[in-house]
C-alpha cells in the first residue's frame, strides 16, 4: 500500500487575502526556513555515551516492549541524536505492508501536542491571544467566558462529544461527525457544561476539536494546510499529515486487535485536532528538537506550555498547554509527556526537557506496551516517582 493520502499540499503559508500580520508571519517563516534558524545546537554526544545508552535502551525495549507481536515504531534520542530505533509489524496486515521509519501512524492524542503548538505559534505571531474568548473567534460558540487557554489546558468544562452525541435526539450515529458538526451541536442543542470554566481540570477531546476550528478560522486555511504551513513544512516533517477524508480511510495505516483482526471505523473517526494526525517517530523528533528553539516558539510561550494549570487537588499529576506532566513534590525532575489511544492506536511521547531526551513509541495493535516507555525515562532524568516497569 502506498501512502497516497500524503498529497502535495500548497507551500504557501497564507493567502494574499490574509491580514498584514499573516503576511508578515509568512515572510518571517520563509526566511527562517531558508536559513534553517530552527536548528538547535546541542552538545555532541560521545561515542561511549551513545553506545552505553544504546545497550541500556535496547535491553529495556526487548525486555518490556518488543516481546513478540509488537507492531509500531520506537525511538529514543538525546540532544537530537537518535540513540536507538526499531520498527516492527504491519501498516496493512492483509497486504503485508511493513511499518518502516517512513510509515505515518495515527498517533491518537499525542497529536494534541501538535495542535497545541499550532495555536501557540499563532499566539506568538499575535494572530490570537491565549486569553481571548472563544466566542470572539468561533461564531455561534455559546459559552461566553471560555478562553483559548481553557481549551488548551482542558479547563473549559465542555463535555466530550462522544458522550453527548449518545443522547437521544442529539446526533444520528450512522453519520460521521465532523468538527463543524460538534460546534453546531454545542450552538443549537443546549449542551450543558460539566462545571464552571476554569475551576478544575477534566480531559475532553472536544476542547481540541474546537482548537482545530480556531486555527482554521485564524489562518483561513483547512487545518491540514494550516499545520503544513505552521509546522510540517518548516520542520521538514515530510511523513506527517492531518487525516480529514474518510473516503481514503483504506489508504492510511490501519489498526488491529491482538489477533490481527482489523478494527472498524465509526462515526467518531471524522474529527481532527483531538486526533487524526499521522506522523512517524523521526518526524515527531523534529518537532521535539524545534521546541528547544526560541525562534520556533518563543521562550515566553514555552514557559506557558510547560507549566501546570490545575492545582485544585493536591497531587503530582498536572496538565500544561497540550502536555501532561508529573510535578515532583520533593526530589525529582519535571516529567512531561502525552499518551494517546484511539481505535487500537496506543502511543506515547516523552520529552525530558532538563536532559534534552526524547522517548517515542507508536503502536497500531491495541497494545498498552507503548506506555512502558515511562519507566525508561529514568535512564535520562531524576524521576524517583516513576516505578520500574513490570512484566
Amino acid at each position: 500500500m502506498k501512502f497516497l493520502y500524503i498529497a502535495a499540499l500548497s507551500l504557501t503559508l497564507f493567502s494574499s487575502a490574509c491580514s498584514k500580520n499573516e503576511a508578515n508571519a509568512q515572510s518571517l517563516d520563509s526566511k527562517k526556513k531558508e536559513k534553517n534558524l530552527y536548528e538547535v545546537k546541542f552538545s555532541k554526544l560521545s561515542e561511549k555515551y551513545k553506545e552505553d545508552k544504546k545497550l541500556a535502551v535496547e535491553d529495556y525495549y526487548k525486555s518490556y516492549i518488543d516481546k513478540g507481536g509488537f507492531s509500531g515504531g520506537f525511538l529514543v534520542a538525546k540532544n537530537g541524536e537518535i540513540i536507538y530505533e526499531d520498527y516492527q509489524g504491519y501498516s496493512n496486515f492483509e497486504e503485508k505492508e511493513k511499518i518502516t521509519k517512513e510509515t505515518p501512524m495515527h498517533v491518537a492524542s499525542v497529536g494534541k501536542v501538535i495542535t497545541a503548538v499550532s495555536v501557540l505559534r499563532l499566539a506568538d505571531k499575535k494572530m490570537l491571544d491565549l486569553d481571548q474568548k472563544v466566542n470572539t473567534i468561533l461564531e455561534g460558540f455559546p459559552y461566553s467566558t471560555i478562553t483559548v487557554r481553557n481549551l488548551l489546558s482542558h479547563r473549559s468544562g465542555i463535555p466530550y462529544y462522544g458522550h453527548f452525541t449518545e443522547k437521544a435526539g442529539v446526533w444520528d450515529r450512522k453519520k460521521t461527525i465532523t468538527n463543524k458538526d460538534v460546534l453546531e451541536l454545542l450552538s443549537t442543542k443546549g449542551i450543558k457544561l460539566d462545571f464552571t470554566p476554569d475551576t478544575r481540570f477534566t480531559y475532553s477531546n472536544t476542547n481540541y476539536v474546537l482548537l482545530a476550528l480556531i486555527v482554521e478560522k485564524i489562518t483561513k486555511k483547512p487545518f491540514k494546510e494550516a499545520l503544513d504551513g505552521l509546522i510540517f513544512t518548516p520542520l521538514k516533517m515530510e511523513n506527517t499529515f492531518v487525516f480529514d477524508d474518510m473516503t481514503k480511510k483504506n489508504e492510511v495505516t490501519q489498526s488491529y486487535y491482538a489477533n490481527n483482526k482489523r478494527m472498524h471505523w465509526d462515526y467518531l473517526d471524522g474529527t481532527y485536532g483531538d486526533k487524526n494526525i499521522y506522523t512517524t517517530p523521526r518526524d515527531l523528533l523534529k518537532l521535539d528538537i524545534a521546541l528547544y528553539s526560541d525562534e520556533f516558539l518563543s521562550k515566553k510561550m514555552k514557559e506557558q506550555m510547560f507549566k501546570g494549570y490545575s492545582y485544585e487537588k493536591s497531587g503530582q499529576n498536572n496538565y500544561g498547554l497540550g502536555l501532561r506532566m508529573i510535578e515532583p513534590s520533593g526530589d525529582g525532575d519535571l516529567y512531561t509527556f502525552h499518551n494517546g489511544w484511539w481505535r487500537g492506536n496506543k502511543t506515547s511521547y516523552i520529552t525530558i526537557r532538563k536532559d534534552s531526551a526524547t522517548i517515542i513509541c507508536f503502536n497500531n495493535k491495541n497494545s498498552s506496551l507503548a506506555y512502558k516507555t515511562k519507566a525508561l525515562a529514568k535512564e535520562f532524568g531524576n524521576f524517583p516517582f516513576i516505578k520500574d516497569a513490570e512484566e
